[in-house]
């Protein structure tokens, strides 16, 4: 059985096949499903019950960064002038809200 003090580094390699499974299921079982980690586990496969705890909690500290604002844009590449136009004014009114 594996620990529920898992570090984060064993719980970072998940494939992107896992994820979405696990992002998948996360819709299905609610916080109201009995069994909901067992279930998630079973979807995702190859991961234990406490391996998906420890990935739902690395999910919402990542969540609450984004929320908290401490996580910036992407710098996307883009072509033509509207997008360039647009991704200026985005930065602007970023910068301006930052200084408030």
């Amino acid at each position: 059985m594996a620990s529920s003090s898992m570090s984060r580094s064993s719980s970072s390699s998940w494939t992107a096949t896992q994820n979405k499974a696990f992002e998948s299921a996360l819709a299905v079982y609610d916080k109201e499903t009995p069994d909901r980690w067992y279930n998630i586990a079973r979807t995702v496969g190859g991961k234990t019950v406490d391996e998906v705890k420890m990935h739902y909690q690395i999910l919402l500290e990542d969540v609450k960064f984004i929320e908290a604002g401490k996580v910036p844009f992407p710098k996307y590449v883009t072509t033509g002038t509207k997008s360039h136009a647009f991704m200026g004014e985005h930065e602007q009114r970023m910068k301006n809200l930052k200084l408030r």
